[in-house]
């Protein structure tokens, strides 16, 4: 039953909030925040002690509150918005997206280089999915499989009509790491949501001075591939999307294959770090990451 209803509440934002007034809309999703963030829920008290390990000691418990009500906004903005992403003009999904060193992906994929762009759960990555869709460049990502299977087949769905294809993280009919590598090997784009660790293999890292584990396939496909690493961090400025393309991640020339994985890990750690201080309300991190939570 409660599946159902899981089921039936994701159902009704897409059929009613994408025909709302956008106004009327937001006002509901911002009150929703809010009530959150007040109630301070299980979800609300883990960002909250995730953003301390961000900002550090610095800033007064009350200041910390308050940046974790902006972090419930910036979420429950990306749930409205990734709602009323299918109903939104291409117009208005191209025009208002800042982006910078988006250049850097099409000479590599103009050149038959494929690319794993990595993202941490930042700003609207759904809405820079589109974005590079719409401008012409498809790509393959991969999703968590969600409870109850029909919610996650309208994600699969959703994400397919903006024209991104979608595989299981587990649980499909094939080997997920096979694809991804057939498709970078023929000069084609992936996109990784890598801050989280989701599996048993994942690579231990420093992450604001402490020991954190983010997924080690990333690293471990452009080894394979011979593909381009590619850190993205996402923000939002007023009503316009920002994202940044970072310098690529090489493969160190020496070492073990372990060796090398981690230390790619390690600088995708440090350059996701760089982008979260930068716009910590916008980190969407209401899950366990350091090791000592796990």
């Amino acid at each position: 039953m409660r599946d159902e209803v899981a089921d039936y509440a994701y159902a009704l934002g897409w059929s009613a909030v994408r025909y709302m007034p956008e106004p009327v809309a937001r006002e509901i999703f911002m009150l929703i925040a809010d009530r959150a963030w007040q109630r301070r829920g299980r979800g609300v008290r883990q960002l909250e002690k995730n953003l301390r390990r961000v900002v550090g000691d610095g800033p007064s418990d009350e200041e910390l509150r308050e940046l974790s009500r902006k972090g419930m906004r910036s979420y429950l903005r990306y749930w409205l918005e990734s709602f009323r992403l299918p109903s939104m003009s291409r117009d208005r999904i191209l025009s208002r997206m800042r982006i910078t060193g988006i250049e850097a992906i099409y000479a590599d994929l103009d050149a038959g280089r494929g690319v794993i762009a990595a993202l941490p759960h930042m700003g609207n990555y759904d809405h820079a999915g589109a974005w590079i869709a719409l401008s012409g460049t498809p790509f393959t990502t991969v999703m968590e499989r969600l409870k109850p299977e029909s919610l996650y087949d309208r994600f699969v769905a959703y994400r397919a009509g903006l024209g991104m294809e979608v595989l299981p993280a587990s649980g499909g009919d094939g080997d997920v790491f096979g694809v991804l590598t057939e498709r970078l090997s023929a000069g084609r784009m992936v996109c990784l949501v890598a801050d989280r660790d989701l599996t048993a293999s994942g690579v231990e890292v420093e992450f604001f001075g402490r020991a954190a584990k983010l997924p080690a396939g990333p690293a471990a496909l452009a080894m394979r591939t011979g593909a381009a690493l590619r850190p993205v961090t996402l923000w939002y400025e007023g009503d316009e999307w920002c994202v940044r393309v970072h310098d690529e991640i090489r493969v160190p020339g020496e070492g073990a294959r372990e060796d090398r994985i981690h230390a790619m890990t390690q600088s995708l750690a440090h350059t996701f770090a760089q982008g979260v201080a930068d716009h910590p309300e916008d980190w969407h991190m209401l899950q366990r990451v350091w090791v000592e939570d796990l």
